[in-house]
Order: structure tokens, then C-alpha cells, then sequence
């Protein structure tokens, strides 16, 4: 394939970071606000990591995220957010929530948010080539580890392949 277009793919998502659990608004934000800044963050992923308020809503009747404090939401419930907004690209929503459930019998929200992170922006950069090897936290992972990690390399290998089409798309209607 053209290594203008890979060059290209690799550009826009470079520089992607999820911000760090204590950047992450715990002061109470309503839910259009969580949308519009977790949306903010993800947008260099692609279309097909998306969130709005609706599936925002959507996540808190199926339980998937905790109920609003007065109509706002704070830090465990983003970072759960950031979480579902990437695993829906990839699994169901049935399962999602199994794999929510899963991690926080063995951990707490921010260990598990700043795991998530790392090992996918870890991922992301290794698959597009901007990284020369994995660094992965533990050798010896747990089953709960493992599952995650291998919805990240799924999730991740599904926003290249969204960036490539998309950019095909682009030249084929030039």
C-alpha cells in the first residue's frame, strides 16, 4: 500500500493520548459536557469511536455506568466512558459490561482506566509502526488483563482499517 497513505493515517492519531484519571473532571459535568469532552479526546480515532449523549444515557439504563449525581457525572464514571466509547467498536454491549464487571472485582476504577491507557496508546503506536515493540505491563498477565488486551488490539486494529477505507474513499473520489 502507499506509504503516503499509511504516513498520513499515522499523522492523525500520532499524537493521540487519553488524558490521565486526575485530568479527568471530577467537579460534576452535565451530560452534554461529557459527550462534547470525551468526544474532544477521541475524535482523532475516527468516526467509529464515537459518544453522544444519547448512548451516554443508553450506558447508564443498561447499568453499564453509574447513575448521575444530580444530572452530573464525575471521574470514575468518564473514565468508564473513554473505556466503553472504544470496546463498543468491537464488542456488545452484553459483553462490555461482563468485561466491566470482571475488572472491578480485581481492581479499582483509576488502575484500570490507567491501564487501559497504556496499554492502548502502547498498542495504537506499535501497530502503526511509531513504536518498535510492545511494552507490555506484565508478562504474566491475569485473564482479566489479557481480555482487556486483547479487546484493544481489536479495537485498535479496527480504527486502522476504519482510516484506511476512509482515506481510500477520499482518493477514489478525487
Amino acid at each position: 500500500m502507499n506509504q503516503n497513505l499509511t504516513a498520513e493515517i499515522n499523522h492523525s492519531i500520532q499524537k493521540f493520548r487519553f488524558p490521565g484519571y486526575e485530568e479527568i473532571p471530577d467537579v460534576g459535568l452535565f451530560l452534554e459536557q461529557v459527550a462534547k469532552y470525551v468526544s474532544g479526546f477521541l475524535e482523532p480515532l475516527g468516526d467509529t469511536i464515537t459518544i453522544t449523549s444519547s448512548m451516554i444515557s443508553n450506558y447508564v439504563k443498561k447499568k453499564l455506568i453509574g447513575n448521575p449525581v444530580k444530572k452530573q457525572y464525575y471521574r470514575d464514571q468518564i473514565a468508564d466512558i473513554f473505556f466503553i466509547a472504544v470496546a463498543k467498536s468491537v464488542l456488545s454491549l452484553e459483553n462490555i459490561q461482563l468485561l466491566l464487571e470482571i475488572q472491578k472485582n480485581h481492581y479499582d476504577t483509576r488502575e484500570a482506566y490507567e491501564f487501559f491507557c497504556s496499554e492502548f496508546e502502547s498498542i495504537l503506536r506499535y501497530e502503526g509502526g511509531l513504536q518498535d515493540s510492545l511494552s507490555s505491563s506484565e508478562p504474566e498477565a491475569a485473564d482479566e488483563k489479557i481480555m482487556l488486551k486483547n479487546t484493544i488490539i481489536t479495537a485498535v486494529h479496527k480504527i486502522y482499517l476504519d482510516k484506511y477505507f476512509e482515506k481510500l474513499h477520499e482518493i477514489n473520489e478525487a
